[in-house]
């Protein structure tokens, strides 16, 4: 038979089992269990993280490819356009250069017209005016006054006036001090002209009243 637990008593003396005093009762918690912290009704709530936006999506390689064709396209058309209007400035330069040579083979036209037909010299310089002209007429170079038609200020400068007549109405070109020239619709050089005006009448003078008591006689003799 077990022999029975002593308990020491105050003063050294051991207890029985029976004499001890009941244990109390103590709620059974589960091990590591947190204990909940208290809730603050003044602390603002805690929004939510937002998620980040979604990548967007990847165009296919078809679309990317007519993307950078368009691109390529409109870089050509634009070199091309761009070097189409470098060649027509340098034409028109060149030519604005050559007017004067032109213009000094027709004087030299006007000062032979003394010699005869057949005169070597004259027959040369009509050769060369032939083909100048030619040669304007390939490039689509063209002269833009006449005398007798309407003054154009688009392409002509009036430098003097002329009285009109009836083969000069005002308005007209009377003479052509320097011809002007255009390249297609580009104007190489205006044209200086003389321009026929209706000369301005003078004012009127105001013509002297007769005064209300008529003329003056002359003293009577008696």
């Amino acid at each position: 038979m077990p022999e029975e637990e002593k308990v020491p008593r105050k003063g050294g003396t051991p207890r029985s089992p029976e004499e001890l005093p009941p244990a109390s009762p103590r709620s059974e918690e589960p091990e590591g269990a947190a204990e909940t912290p208290a809730v603050d009704s003044t602390q603002a709530p805690v929004e939510p993280p937002v998620a980040p936006a979604p990548a967007p999506p990847v165009e296919p390689w078809e679309s990317q490819f007519r993307y950078l064709f368009a691109d390529f396209e409109n870089f050509r058309r634009r070199a091309e356009r761009e070097r189409g209007q470098s060649l027509r400035e340098g034409r028109a330069r060149i030519l604005q250069q050559l007017l004067p040579i032109f213009e000094a083979s027709q004087r030299a036209r006007e000062a032979v017209q003394h010699l005869p037909a057949r005169d070597p010299i004259r027959q040369g310089i009509e050769l060369l005016i032939r083909e100048w002209e030619k040669f304007l007429r390939t490039e689509h170079v063209e002269s833009v006054a006449r005398t007798g038609t309407p003054f154009q200020s688009a392409t002509m400068e009036a430098v003097a006036e002329a009285p009109a007549t009836s083969a000069y109405p005002s308005g007209s070109v009377v003479e052509i001090v320097q011809q002007g020239y255009v390249l297609g619709e580009e104007l190489l050089r205006p044209a200086k002209v003389v321009v026929a005006r209706v000369p301005a009448r003078p004012p009127r003078t105001p013509e002297a009243e007769p005064t209300a008591s008529g003329p003056s006689e002359g003293p009577s003799v008696g």
